[in-house]
């Protein structure tokens, strides 16, 4: 796992070197299937992550969000989302990050999330504690949060619910102490350093979540489905993050998942 580490944080370096001096620049941006932006950085720091999984992890599989997967049924699969938060690249917000995940037998066992502009990265590791290194300080470890009136709500845009799940969110929003938008995965690398309680999304792919898990329940958090069940290669797209787990039984009932 130590080599698997030290490939998984070369990647990275990889990646933010492909992104960096596109970050704030004027980009052509494409217009994907489901509308989302593309632009140059994405698939140049993907290239990255694919040349340097096939130099060093040939028997590996790839799933990558631009360029689609490669033996996806392997034992170890890596998954990447080369810059998640593309908005927010593309309009000069560092809000947004490199994911890269691997799965082992479609558990994830390794998870980052780098944000390459400010030089910011989690790494998390099952059965490790979470490590996170970064110029502006912050300090791993969810914080206790039992009240969810308590709570600080993050979630990445309130146009992310489809029908049948605003509703939910919706009561969510009215039971916490405050709602913030935006950040994509950043806000998950921020309930892992104890600065939000609760983060809550819907229609995400393996690529938007797998590399989440290990960083938030390596710094003592929980990452579900909205029923509360464990993410899987099968889930149904939504998702949520909690810091402290007594919350899980109340945000999974006003979001229509739980008794």
């Amino acid at each position: 796992m130590d080599e698997l580490i030290a490939s998984a944080e070369a990647a990275a370096d990889l990646a933010g070197a492909a992104i960096r001096p596109l970050f704030r620049s004027h980009l052509l941006v494409e217009a994907k299937g489901d509308a989302s932006p593309v632009t140059e950085a994405d698939r140049a720091a993907e290239r990255a992550l694919r040349d340097h999984i096939a130099r060093h992890h040939p028997d590996h599989g790839v799933i990558g969000e631009e360029y689609g997967p490669d033996r996806p049924d392997a034992e170890w699969v890596w998954v990447l989302d080369p810059i998640d938060g593309t908005r927010a690249f593309l309009t000069g917000r560092p809000l947004f990050g490199t994911l890269i995940a691997l799965l082992h037998r479609g558990r994830p066992v390794l998870g980052i999330i780098d944000q390459p502009a400010g030089g910011e990265r989690w790494l998390g590791v099952e059965g490790r504690p979470t490590r996170f290194t970064g110029p502006f300080g912050g300090t791993v470890g969810c914080r206790p949060c039992p009240d969810l009136s308590a709570a600080e709500l993050a979630s990445t845009s309130p146009d992310i619910f489809p029908p049948g799940q605003d509703g939910g969110f919706r009561a969510l929003r009215g039971a916490v102490r405050r709602v913030s938008w935006g950040g994509d995965c950043y806000i998950y690398g921020l309930l892992a350093l104890g600065l939000i309680d609760v983060v809550v999304d819907a229609t995400m792919k393996v690529w938007d979540w797998a590399a989440l898990v290990p960083v938030v329940e390596g710094a003592g958090g929980r990452v579900t489905d909205h029923a509360g069940r464990p993410l899987t290669l099968d889930s149904d797209g939504t998702v949520m993050a909690v810091g402290d787990a007594s919350l899980l039984p109340a945000v999974t009932r006003l979001l229509g998942g739980g008794a």
